[in-house]
């Protein structure tokens, strides 16, 4: 994985509640086994029409809207427990997602992919929705390691929670096995003193 420190970027909004994991990709995606090409198809009965030819009314197929964090209503990830749902996130570009409410589930499981889901307030989701809808090259700034979340075109600040575990894993680009491996040394001493 990626590490993750710190990132402003441009957002594309998605202002619908309760999206679950079949809206972000659809079952008859979930065949493949590894992670490669999920990201065409996020949102994909959203975003394509029957023929596959983009739908122009949704955010993805709008050049007005782009950028590495994708903002989305209240409620985000629920439904299914499919890892694929964060691997589609993933595999379009973005690093991190804004909402007031995640699912628990996929909330573990966006972590476990590289990312970073920022829960705010329902008030500074709304101001974040303004700020974008009246100009879209509005940005945020995420600050892993201070834990804030910056609006950049009114310069408000929220701050959010984060496992240390899973925080400490993504300032270092690390997965689960990753941080196992990182403790080699020390496990093999401690295993020493055990004998």
């Amino acid at each position: 994985m990626e590490k993750f420190i710190k990132l402003t970027s441009t957002v594309v909004p998605l202002p619908i509640e309760n999206v679950d994991t079949d809206q972000i990709i659809p079952a008859r995606f979930l065949k493949a086994t590894d992670k490669n090409g999920f990201g065409d198809n996020l949102f994909a009965d959203w975003r394509y029409n029957k023929d596959s030819s983009p739908k122009t009314d949704f955010v993805l197929n709008n050049p007005t809207f782009s950028g590495s964090i994708l903002v989305a209503g209240k409620n985000f990830g629920s439904g299914s427990s499919r890892e694929h749902a964060a691997w589609a996130i993933d595999g379009y570009g973005f690093k991190v997602v804004v909402s007031s409410f995640f699912a628990d589930i996929f909330r573990g499981n966006a972590l476990n992919n590289g990312v970073l889901p920022v829960i705010v307030s329902a008030d500074f989701l709304a101001e974040i929705f303004a700020s974008v809808n009246s100009e879209s090259t509005s940005t945020l700034t995420i600050d892993l390691e201070n834990q804030t979340i910056t609006n950049n075109s009114t310069g408000k600040s929220e701050s959010f929670e984060i496992n240390i575990y899973k925080k400490e894993c993504l300032l270092n680009g690390l997965d689960d096995i990753d941080y196992l491996l990182s403790k080699k040394e020390l496990t093999e001493a401690f295993e020493k003193t055990i004998k």
